[in-house]
């Protein structure tokens, strides 16, 4: 059985690929630094929104010492419409701090590492790991998890249990790949609201399939 579960994953992922074959991550970004900060403002809110806030943000504030020297309204005013931008703006500058202190203002490679940085948590390191340094992970999001129930993958909604549940089912070449190929599905096809299902190109292999 566990078999067949890979063989269904692996045939699921792969015609996702063929459609999706240039999938990449939808945040913007120039080097490792500039994907963490966007990925701690993408938090509650829409990847479509941090690159607009981020397309200026970089230009105004590029290393570390740039995020920690500048006032906090500073700050806030710049990421308001990301959402959570108080909190957003400390977990930021902490982060700075943390680089600065413990990694000479360079963002680790080591995935405990990432996750000891404040406001930096398995998904956030999960997507730094893997599309900054192309170190096999995957990163669960809303997309993800809703996607990975229903396509059978799994039965909860515990991020982490997904996370490793992929893990198991896929070749760790796919890891990386696997939650842009979903994000894409997701938005593309299996909308939330109103799945797609008789366009699907994986609906003979989704058990949540409506009637066609």
């Amino acid at each position: 059985m566990a078999d067949k579960e890979k063989i269904r994953a692996k045939k699921i992922f792969d015609l996702l690929w063929n459609e999706f074959p240039d999938s990449q991550p939808a945040l913007e970004y120039s080097n490792p630094f500039q994907l963490l900060v966007a990925t701690i403002l993408s938090a509650q809110c829409t990847d479509a929104r941090v690159n607009i806030v981020t397309k200026k943000l970089f230009k105004k504030y590029k290393r570390p010492e740039d995020f920690i020297n500048v006032p906090d309204k500073e700050l806030q005013e710049a990421i308001f419409s990301t959402g959570f931008y108080r909190q957003k703006a400390k977990s930021i500058k902490n982060c700075c701090k943390a680089l600065k202190e413990k990694h000479e203002g360079k963002v680790p490679r080591d995935f405990d590492a990432l996750t000891s940085l404040p406001g930096v948590g398995r998904k956030t390191a999960s997507v730094i790991a893997g599309n900054a340094f192309g170190i096999p992970s995957i990163a669960v999001d809303t997309h993800v998890k809703r996607l990975s129930n229903l396509l059978g993958f799994i039965k909860s909604q515990d991020p982490i249990k997904i996370e490793f549940r992929l893990k198991e089912l896929l070749p760790e070449n796919y890891w990386i790949v696997s939650g842009h190929l979903l994000m894409n599905h997701g938005r593309k096809t299996c909308v939330a609201r109103k799945p797609k299902c008789s366009e699907c190109t994986i609906n003979k292999y989704c058990p949540s399939k409506k009637a066609l």
